[in-house]
């Protein structure tokens, strides 16, 4: 009784399930197909909060942001200490932001200072920007790679 040629000719049971079942695998196979081809997402950074204390190192390959109070070395891509944030340890990244407070040492490709950070340690960097109000006590190094020396510890 269910033979292809009813099914097309409109046998209402087997015509609803026919077309949806061939039609759901084509659309997420082309979607599946050109979303990794096109562009991976960015993942979403890292946060933590105000209320957090970490005591430990933290290590990605992403972005992370420091609002609470780190007792630890941080490694990462792009760094940014907040406002109301305290980092007891060294700072490595090739984007580092420091808004908050910083004891230890900083190395980055960027590392940007603004008019809040209080950063007590030595900076080594390859372009460093410090707004007017920051406050700085240590040293400050140019390098062309100032990341190749924590590279080789690691």
């Amino acid at each position: 009784m269910f033979t292809k040629k009813n099914e097309t000719t409109g046998t209402s049971g087997a015509s609803s399930t026919t077309p949806s079942a061939t039609s759901k695998p084509a659309k997420p196979a082309g979607a599946v197909s050109s979303t990794p081809a096109a562009a991976k997402p960015k993942p979403a950074p890292s946060v933590l909060s105000s209320d957090l204390t970490v005591t430990g190192n933290l290590v990605t390959s992403g972005d992370i942001q420091i609002e609470g109070t780190v007792e630890g070395d941080i490694r990462a891509h792009l760094l940014t200490v907040g406002d109301s944030a305290t980092v007891k340890g060294e700072c490595v990244a090739d984007d580092v932001v420091v808004n908050g407070r910083v004891v230890g040492c900083v190395r980055g490709l960027k590392v940007r200072l603004t008019a809040s950070a209080r950063v007590e340690g030595d900076i080594i960097h390859k372009t460093i920007a410090i707004e007017s109000g920051a406050h700085f006590e240590g040293s400050v190094k140019r390098e062309d790679d100032p990341l190749a020396g924590k590279k080789k510890t690691s």
